[in-house]
């Protein structure tokens, strides 16, 4: 919960270092006093967006600074999954400068606002006026919903089962589709394939092929140059293969001599060797290669039909060529067994809705459950909030399937006995929807771990008596291991409070400044006297007040 809040340049505060406390405190301040400013300068620790505008004017800088206690909330798996460092005290910081660009830390480590965002809502809850707007939208209501019934493990299956169904719908329409577009093709995809087929392509032929014709075009050149080369090998007496073999008898006479020639006399021996076996392959390769008219051109043609293929289809080599040619024969398979193939992903579907209805099934009993549990928490509520004859009811309606699961949930309410119910959103009072908002609120702080919850003039159009149940109702929140903090201007709510903070505007020679403290027995004696009586505060106030407070 919230333990420390420090702000400095932010609109019309300079510097502010306040501690907050556990359970139930107020705020109270005259209309423009700065209670707004407060609540915009936590918004920017939960990610909310920053302006430059928000700087104090004349400063380069603002900064927000918050400490929280997450001693008593199980929140390690947050930080090591965003690999931030954990400490029962964890301090959150936004910086925003005088260009509009912000900083975001927790614990002294930089973090993007997605994250301060994230980190937020589970730590704090602010209810404004405009959330009493949320009871218009279904997915609150269903949520509200959700969080009683704590029925994430049954969603999250139902969900799991959704996006299979999903999934299994998307392939088959994707199906559908080729298989449409390769009806409207086939011929003349049957036509590419034949062409394909026909011309028996072979991996590696290409290259063997213009080998073999690049041989064959320059015949006449290799003859002559193999010839050449035989000649001078070969020729005997003065060829260089004799040549070689009478060096090495000349080497041989003398070894008994001149021992020291001997290895020389190897290598050249070895040289000899050599020099004769190629002599011969030469003479071989001369008596090979060979010219046939026929060949040339049967394999010339050859390499005409496949450059004309490649150029034909957009492909560079064979293996291309051949991939094509084994894609056109899947696709024409597929539509050869298209009704089988759509009869199957078909059954996949099915079967995947199956599933998903029976999930969806469970997840509204559970939902059902929790939703009588809430219509009987909330007429117990409600009664004592200054609507003695209210029925409240909660509508489950089966509707198409969603992520959300299969059910239309909506809040419905009457005020009177003889008046039927209808949406909450359509026949509530302005005073009316904010004691729903706070019953509502009061059922799910119960049911989730948050720590803190700060209602923003949540008494709007309410007084008297039904504002001192309000406030029962926010301090019996605040007790139960839970901060709640309440704007207000009623002194039936303020007194309440265990814990009484005060929001002033001063006019000084720097400029209006708005200033927060937390107020004195004394002090908040005279606080709930001026709420109850005005600027002009007499002894009748100040003993209702003392009155209030007790």
């Amino acid at each position: 919960m919230l333990k420390q809040l420090y702000i400095k340049n932010f609109t019309l505060i300079d510097e502010l270092d306040i501690p907050f406390y556990p359970g139930f405190s107020v705020i109270t301040g005259e209309t423009g006093a700065g209670k707004s400013i407060i609540l915009g300068a936590i918004g920017l620790l939960l990610g909310n967006r920053a302006d430059a505008r928000q700087i104090k004017q004349g400063e380069r800088k603002c900064v927000v600074e918050a400490h929280f206690d997450l001693s008593r909330y199980d929140m390690r798996a947050f930080f090591e999954t965003n690999d931030i460092d954990y400490e029962d005290e964890c301090i959150i910081r936004r910086e925003v400068n005088s260009s509009g660009k912000s900083r975001g830390f927790i614990n002294d480590q930089p973090v993007t606002v997605a994250t301060m965002k994230e980190l937020g809502e589970h730590l704090i809850d602010i209810h404004s006026q405009h959330q009493n707007l949320l009871l218009q939208k279904d997915d609150f209501q269903l949520n509200v919903v959700d969080i009683v019934a704590n029925d994430k493990k049954e969603l999250e299956a139902y969900q799991s089962l959704f996006f299979k169904w999903q999934e299994a719908r998307r392939q088959l329409k994707q199906l559908q589709a080729e298989i449409s577009a390769n009806r409207e093709q086939e011929e003349f995809m049957r036509f590419q394939l034949q062409e394909l087929s026909q011309a028996e392509l072979s991996d590696g032929e290409q290259e063997q092929l213009e080998k073999e014709v690049s041989t064959m075009s320059h015949v006449e050149e290799i003859k002559q140059a193999l010839f050449e080369a035989d000649g001078i090998l070969s020729t005997e007496d003065s060829g260089a293969v004799d040549k070689v073999h009478q060096a090495c008898s000349t080497l041989q006479r003398i070894i008994e001599l001149y021992p020291d020639i001997k290895e020389l006399n190897d290598r050249l021996d070895s040289c000899y060797i050599e020099l004769k076996d190629i002599a011969n392959e030469i003479q071989n390769a001369l008596e090979s290669v060979e010219f046939d008219p026929a060949d040339y051109q049967r394999k010339s043609e050859r390499l005409d039909l496949i450059y004309s293929l490649e150029q034909k289809f957009h492909k560079e080599t064979i293996s291309e060529l051949i991939a094509e040619r084994d894609g056109l024969a899947g696709q024409l398979n597929r539509i050869d067994n298209s009704e089988e193939a759509l009869s199957q992903q078909q059954t996949k579907v099915d079967e995947a809705l199956a599933a998903c209805k029976k999930a969806a099934n469970k997840l509204t009993n559970v939902r059902r459950r929790a939703a009588e549990e809430i219509r009987r928490s909330m007429e117990v509520r409600l009664q004592p909030l200054g609507i003695p004859n209210v029925r409240f009811n909660i509508q489950i309606e089966p509707q198409e399937l969603t992520a959300a699961g299969g059910d239309k949930v909506c809040f419905l309410f009457s005020a009177n006995k003889s008046t039927p119910m209808q949406p909450v959103a359509d026949v509530a009072s302005g005073g009316e929807i904010a004691r729903v908002m706070l019953s509502i609120k009061a059922i799910i702080s119960s049911a989730v771990k948050l720590p803190t919850i700060i209602f923003d003039e949540i008494d709007t159009g309410v007084s008297g008596h039904v504002a001192e149940k309000m406030a029962m109702i926010m301090r019996e929140m605040g007790d139960n291991n839970r901060q709640v903090i309440s704007i207000t201007h009623l002194p039936q709510i303020a007194a309440m409070g265990k814990h009484h903070y005060k929001v002033e505007k001063q006019e000084t020679p720097n400029g209006t400044q708005s200033h927060m403290h937390l107020l004195t027995h004394v002090e908040r004696v005279e606080e709930i006297a001026q709420m109850l009586s005005g600027s002009n505060i007499t002894n009748a106030a100040i003993e209702n007040a003392k009155e209030l407070l007790k």
